[in-house]
């Protein structure tokens, strides 16, 4: 198995004073085209600890991707870091200081000396062109591993991988196939339930089940070589059956963009009522562009009954013109109350959230997916009122 790792450098990156985007991106896109990474470390702008760590990592790892350091400060130190470790000098590339004056001198800029720094590498390493910036990146091999430094400038950085590096993997490694992942969305189970249902499920050998708390949604992943393609959709199929009427999506798209997929296939339009999420469900369902009418938020009505909520959900829709109409109600002693309105029948339900200490914010997103799930529950010709293990419903109507 190749082991792939990355090595994220600075003191900015370590005392958590930047947000290392390029390590989650990174690991997206590896994991995508067939390389995973097997595990990640930062170090900060210390000589001896990157030398170290370099020497270290090296002796582990098939492929090291380094992050940052190739500036033309003091405190970038990956190149000379690079040299230590390998036990060579650095040498100077003419070409590179050729591509930093033409860079300068685009922008009618003069060079300043700091940036001949950037032009040194490590004896024998093999330059890899960064064609928006003036840090050179550059690969050498280390104890067998394959070492690739990098900026630390996303931009730069994103391009470089892209560009540079992945074209070169793909060459040494041309039967390195991208692994599997098989995802779903559940909502209103737990998952510590559903870890405890599916622990004894016997999964081809290299397959891994996951789960992802977001709440309110629990993702499950499973993910493995692609080679086990068959057997891993047939243990797929036991898990989405095993979650049952709880799962509210399949893959990555999400549970608005599949609403709003099936809204405009069907020709419906949407308009909202809201009052306890203050305009959340507006906002999800605007941002995946779906097919709404108009919104209003309210404030706290005297009358909660679902009779009431149903009403109001009706007059919504046929203020708005729409043919379907959503209302939220109040959060009033642990309960909340939603209505779903169209022209052949109309539901209502109150639930009460198990356990009740959740934050306000929780609250309303899952007020949110309680609405979403009812949505798509009647899209789909399916029992609108679902089951929920950490929501008691208390009262349900339907007109």
């Amino acid at each position: 198995m190749l082991i792939v790792e990355m090595l994220s450098t600075g003191d900015e990156v370590l005392h958590g004073q930047i947000i290392d985007t390029n390590a989650a991106w990174l690991s997206d896109c590896f994991f995508q085209e067939g390389f995973p990474l097997s595990g990640r470390t930062t170090v900060g702008d210390n000589l001896n600890d990157l030398v170290h760590t370099l020497q270290a990592r090296s002796q582990h790892a098939d492929i090291l991707i380094v992050n940052g350091g190739l500036g033309p400060t003091r405190d970038d130190l990956s190149t000379l870091a690079a040299a230590t470790a390998a036990g060579v000098p650095l040498v100077e590339h003419a070409e590179w200081i050729t591509v930093m004056e033409r860079y300068f001198a685009s922008r009618e800029w003069v060079m300043p000396e700091t940036n001949r720094k950037q032009a040194l590498l490590p004896e024998g390493a093999e330059l890899v062109d960064n064609p928006i910036g003036t840090a050179c990146g550059f690969a050498m091999e280390l104890n067998g591993c394959w070492l690739f430094f990098t900026p630390g400038v996303p931009s730069e950085f994103k391009v470089m991988v892209h560009d540079q590096i992945l074209p070169r993997l793909r060459q040494r490694y041309p039967l390195n196939e991208p692994p599997l992942c098989l995802r779903l969305a559940s909502f209103g189970r737990s998952e510590s339930r559903l870890a405890k249902q599916f622990d004894s499920l016997a999964l081809p050998e290299g397959c891994v089940l996951g789960y992802r708390s977001s709440m309110p949604i629990i993702e499950l992943k499973l993910t493995g070589p692609a080679t086990l393609k068959e057997e891993m959709l047939a243990q797929w199929q036991v898990i989405k059956e095993g979650v049952g009427e709880n799962v509210v999506f399949e893959g990555i798209e999400g549970l608005p963009s599949v609403i709003c997929r099936e809204l405009n296939e069907k020709q419906l339009r949407v308009a909202i009522c809201e009052e306890f999420s203050a305009g959340l469900l507006n906002w999800t369902l605007n941002a995946v562009s779906a097919p709404l009418n108009g919104c209003k938020v309210i404030n706290q009505q005297e009358d909660q009954s679902l009779l009431a909520l149903i009403g109001h959900a009706s007059e919504v829709a046929k203020q708005e013109k729409a043919h379907i109409g959503l209302a939220v109600g109040g959060a009033n002693d642990g309960c909340l109350s939603l209505a779903l309105y169209t022209s052949e029948k109309s539901y209502a339900q109150r639930v009460r959230y198990m356990p009740s200490n959740h934050s306000t914010k929780v609250k309303q997103d899952v007020s949110v997916m309680l609405m979403l799930d009812m949505l798509q529950r009647w899209l789909k010709g399916r029992d609108v009122f679902g089951q929920y293990e950490w929501l008691a419903q208390s009262e349900t109507l339907v007109r």
